[in-house]
């Protein structure tokens, strides 16, 4: 049985109010899970599995960032994370979370999973307070080239000065989300590089919280999260006993169908990550989590949160 609830907390950009959920099971949990969702999304679509993870003991919370879900103030905020250090604030907001909830969970063990461009907010948190977390698990994430990163933050700032930051640019849209449809041609919907399960597309298409198209200012923020955890001598102020997992479908265009989420693992071994697993999936997608063989998914993702606890937690 799951007890559901919501919860709120100031943000780091000091106007606005984070609305977060949390999932508990009705036994004392053994371990707390705190989600991190990717862009154009919200924690609500994150429920089923936090479900499943309840049925298994762990506790599971997260919110919804700036500019998303029931964070934004309304739909013109949607996409937009700030002015300016917007990325700073994704990366503040879900230590802020990790410090409250730690509260309500003293002492318990605590992961943190991070999917599409929350898995780039969680290697962020790795780096700027590395032992925050017990574990990592990084879904559908990646790395593109550094001069490529560099030309979308350059386009997106350019943008940003001309046009302001709260503005959209069908040029950028179309060269970085526009451009993961296209090797799934003939396309059925918009999305349907996010599964091949038609149901979970058709969802994500009729989710008045997904269908907003992020700002400029927000790719620029990005772009620049991105040139952060690209470092190498940012990536090795990571606590090499940090365990991390990394899973994704070999043909989710995010991790460029499996080179760029082996790119990652390649960055956090030299940074000397000593336990790190990489499991890549067989036509999935981009949310594997969502996908058909999810269940398959959720089992491994299990697994891996059960063999990462201490003995205590484990009994």
């Amino acid at each position: 049985m799951t007890n559901f609830q919501s919860v709120s907390f100031p943000s780091s950009d000091g106007l606005h109010t984070v609305q977060a959920v949390e999932w508990t099971p009705s036994a004392p949990p053994r371990a707390v899970v705190q989600l991190v969702h990717g862009i154009s999304e919200h924690m609500g679509r994150y429920d089923h599995f936090a479900r499943f993870l309840n049925e298994h003991g762990f506790a599971v919370c997260g919110h919804d960032h700036l500019g998303h879900g029931r964070t934004a103030a309304g739909p013109g905020e949607y996409g937009f994370l700030g002015e300016r250090n917007g990325w700073d604030y994704l990366a503040r907001d879900v230590h802020a979370l990790r410090e409250r909830e730690g509260e309500h969970f003293p002492g318990l063990p605590w992961f943190l999973l991070g999917h599409s461009m929350g898995s780039f907010v969680a290697r962020t948190c790795l780096i700027r307070w590395p032992g925050m977390v017990d574990g990592c698990i990084l879904s559908g994430t990646g790395q593109e080239s550094a001069p490529l990163v560099a030309f979308g933050k350059a386009i997106s700032s350019l943008l940003c000065a001309v046009r302001g930051s709260n503005t959209r640019s069908k040029l950028v849209t179309s060269l970085s989300l526009g451009a993961y449809n296209r090797q799934f041609r003939p396309n059925r919907t918009a999305n349907d590089w996010i599964s091949r399960d038609e149901a979970v597309v058709d969802a994500y298409n009729a989710d008045p919280l997904c269908q907003f198209v992020p700002t400029v200012g927000m790719f620029r923020d990005m772009m620049g999260g991105l040139q952060f955890i690209g470092s190498p001598a940012n990536l090795k102020h990571m606590d090499p006993d940090t365990p991390v997992l990394l899973f994704s479908g070999d043909r989710d265009p995010v991790g460029g169908s499996g080179a760029g989420v082996r790119k990652v693992a390649g960055l956090f071994r030299d940074a000397g990550v000593r336990d790190l697993t990489l499991k890549l999936y067989p036509e999935g997608r981009h949310e594997m989590l969502n996908e058909r063989n999810r269940e398959e998914v959720y089992a491994d993702v299990l697994a891996w949160l059960e063999a990462h606890l201490p003995p205590s937690s484990n009994g």
